[in-house]
């Protein structure tokens, strides 16, 4: 009786659950009853076969190329090989003198006609293959085209099936809006973003917590505001489904990721890194922890800005956010003038305009489109591109819609101004992250000069303080703007003396400099340009 292997082969795992492997077990045994042969040994694959590499099929190969057995019985020609270079191995092996049968085919292997009507077979199976992958294709190609992802959903999104769209997974979206915005905020590195989703609960779709590359490839996916792309192909689609995110906060994250200068996230991670600058060099100011006090220092050498406590940060910041105050009455009084001029007022068309917006960007598709068709510019190119203008679109919808939701409805001034109303106190008990980001948003020009902290209040709060100082006069301002530009002019002015001590003084280093060597004149050189810039 002679031995052989017995090789059965579904092209995934799904299949292998069905009855298609026990089939061909079936048919191959009853194939080795009749021909005298006995099975020794069965080689199982869930694995397609129109493409080389199967680890199982590889295996059987060397072991018959050892004359671990006499020969192979396989179900069908498909069964075996679905692209030529696998059937090229399995025609050497016949050329080896190995038998190799196939159950559901009268074949004889080892005669011309027969192998000639199996090459000719093989053919058609590779065929097959080609086809069904190119109506593959035509079919993916066609859902996104309509807007529709026709793979597995992202963390955040739920599958409906084939033709709907993907919509929000309420358990997960909330965390990945979160994972967005705690890295816009610049409080977070990739790595502690990690830490932190993992303590939020956040699992992909196996159970287990994202890892950082994970984590890196939800902040670069656009499907999570409405733009599909392939990552493969980098062909890039407008979706259907809803956004998670706003185009602009998306945008944010991928400059927040772009710059390299600035850290994320320190040891520490200090209320204020980043916020103020030295109001003579205009560097960073830079936070350090000494015997259990933060200060900011200036780190430019020689310059009279040393270092200020950010307790003193604080009390300014807080000086500048209570000079906003708002009464029950202020609020009822900016409400009615606010009603009475929303009904007098004109509203301009914001639809139209959009429309005309996206009409334009419409028309610089249509001729990226036509560059990339004369190939004036490449794949890459016109994705990036695309993808850009894309973007810009959802930006103008999101606007249009927010500004549609505003529009002549003072509610919403009342609830501004409920928020103002408690703006100081909100700073004082507020947590770090917290008052980072309501100085970030509420202050602007932050400088320190020597132990003098200065800041003034964002354009928007500035427009809350006129509006208060026009229903009362100037005596309600805690303030006068006299004395507030007052101040400002004499901060301007121990700057420009701060510099003209400090450039009398390079001047004098730089006269008196004789070293000829190479340390000298670096050193001359630097000196220089500093009195330059002043």
């Amino acid at each position: 009786m002679k031995q052989c292997f017995g090789y059965v082969r579904v092209s995934t795992q799904k299949q292998g659950e069905g009855v298609s492997l026990d089939a061909q077990r079936n048919a191959i045994e009853q194939f080795a009853a009749r021909n005298d042969i006995a099975i020794t040994e069965w080689f199982e694959e869930k694995q397609t076969a129109a493409k080389g590499g199967r680890p199982v099929f590889g295996a059987m190969l060397k072991a018959l190329r050892h004359r671990k057995a006499a020969g192979v019985v396989m179900h069908k020609i498909d069964r075996s090989a679905r692209n030529f270079a696998d059937w090229a191995k399995i025609g050497d092996l016949a050329d080896a003198g190995i038998d190799v049968h196939f159950a559901s085919e009268s074949l004889d292997f080892r005669s011309r006609g027969g192998r000639l009507s199996a090459d000719i077979q093989a053919v058609i199976a590779a065929d097959y293959i080609r086809n069904l992958r190119e109506e593959t294709i035509k079919g993916i190609t066609g859902r996104l085209g309509q807007g529709l992802y026709p793979f597995r959903a992202p963390i955040g999104y739920l599958d409906n099936g084939g033709g709907k769209p993907k919509t929000l997974d309420p358990a997960t979206a909330p965390l990945i809006r979160r994972t967005f915005e705690l890295y816009a905020n610049r409080q977070h590195s990739l790595r502690s973003l990690r830490g932190e989703l993992e303590r939020l609960g956040l699992r992909n779709a196996h159970g287990k917590p994202l890892s950082k590359c994970g984590v890196e490839t939800v902040l670069n996916n656009p499907f999570y505001c409405g733009i599909i792309r392939i990552k493969r192909t980098g062909a890039i689609y407008q979706g259907v489904h809803e956004p998670l995110i706003s185009a602009a906060l998306f945008e944010r994250v991928q400059l927040t990721k772009a710059d390299k200068t600035n850290k994320k996230v320190t040891k520490h991670n200090h209320t204020y890194r980043g916020l103020f600058r030295c109001a003579a060099c205009h560097a960073a100011m830079t936070p350090e922890l000494q015997k259990g006090h933060v200060y900011y220092r200036c780190q430019t050498q020689g310059c009279p800005t040393k270092c200020v406590r950010e307790g003193e940060l604080e009390r300014v910041v807080q000086a500048t956010l209570s000079r906003v105050r708002l009464t029950d009455e202020d609020v009822t009084k900016l409400t009615e003038e606010i009603e009475a001029w929303c009904e007098t007022r004109e509203e301009p068309d914001f639809a139209a305009t959009a429309a005309m917006q996206l009409g334009q960007i419409d028309s610089r598709l249509d001729g990226l489109t036509d560059a990339l068709i004369d190939r004036i510019i490449d794949n890459d190119t016109y994705s990036k591109r695309k993808e850009g203008m894309l973007l810009e679109k959802a930006r103008i919808a999101e606007e249009v819609k927010l500004k549609q939701n505003q529009r002549n409805d003072p509610a919403n001034v009342r609830r501004f101004l409920e928020l103002i109303k408690c703006l100081a106190a909100t700073f004082l008990f507020a947590q770090s992250a917290e008052k980072r980001e309501i100085v970030d948003i509420a202050t602007s020009n932050r400088r320190v000069l020597g132990k003098y902290v200065s800041l003034e209040p964002a354009n928007w709060l500035q427009t809350v303080e006129d509006a208060i100082a026009g229903l009362y006069g100037a005596p309600h301002r805690p303030a006068s703007r006299n004395g507030h530009h007052m101040r400002k002019k004499n901060v301007l002015a121990l700057i420009e003396a701060s510099k003209a001590k400090e450039a009398t003084k390079l001047r004098s280093v730089l006269h008196h400099d004789n070293d000829n060597d190479a340390d000298g004149a670096l050193r001359r050189h630097r000196f220089q340009r500093r009195l330059d810039s002043y």
